[in-house]
């Protein structure tokens, strides 16, 4: 049985997600979704990267704009929000559009942009649905932007390199 230990991956994790929250900080902004984007898009090398982050920002993107034409239809009808019942059969609709609009952009888009809808039509009300999807899709792209510089400039192979030098120098037994 392998024991846990802390990998390259694990702290490049670590640094993409300190770092969105570090730029946040100064934009006064909440960094949470920018974090879990960065979480999300970290991979093992940057080809995992950009499929575990593609799977994050397409599918927010898919579930935000569904989510925020849905929730329009939905308000047509109840302009302040009182019936929400009506939010069922759109979320039925919703789900069977996202899942089509997934096997045409991006197959791993479903589960996140399921999330993305189910949030807007349930948890977000007739004032804030808009920004709201906006915000998650600016956030998320920032979070899975950082994963994929992060996974560019340190590639593995680089940091084995780096750490292998610098025990070396300490008269420490290499890493592979």
């Amino acid at each position: 049985m392998k024991l846990p230990h802390i990998g390259l991956r694990n702290l490049k994790t670590a640094l993409s997600a300190s770092l969105c929250a570090l730029i946040y900080y100064f934009f006064n902004r909440n960094p949470a979704f920018a974090c879990i984007g960065a979480i999300f898009g970290m991979g093992a090398n940057l080809e995992h990267s950009k499929l575990h982050g593609g799977n994050r920002l397409f599918g927010t993107v898919i579930g935000g704009f569904l989510g925020m034409v849905l929730y329009r239809f939905y308000l047509i009808f109840y302009p302040t929000g009182e019936n929400r019942i009506l939010l069922v059969p759109l979320l039925f609709v919703g789900i069977v559009i996202l899942i089509v609009l997934a096997q045409i952009f991006w197959v791993g888009a479903v589960q996140p942009g399921g999330v993305v809808l189910c949030l807007l039509l349930f948890s977000i009300g007739p004032d804030n649905y808009i920004s709201y999807s906006l915000n998650r899709m600016l956030d998320t792209g920032v979070g899975v932007v950082m994963s994929l510089a992060i996974n560019a400039l340190f590639p593995r192979e680089r940091l084995v390199g780096w750490i292998n030098w610098i025990c070396r120098r300490m008269g420490w037994p290499e890493r592979q």
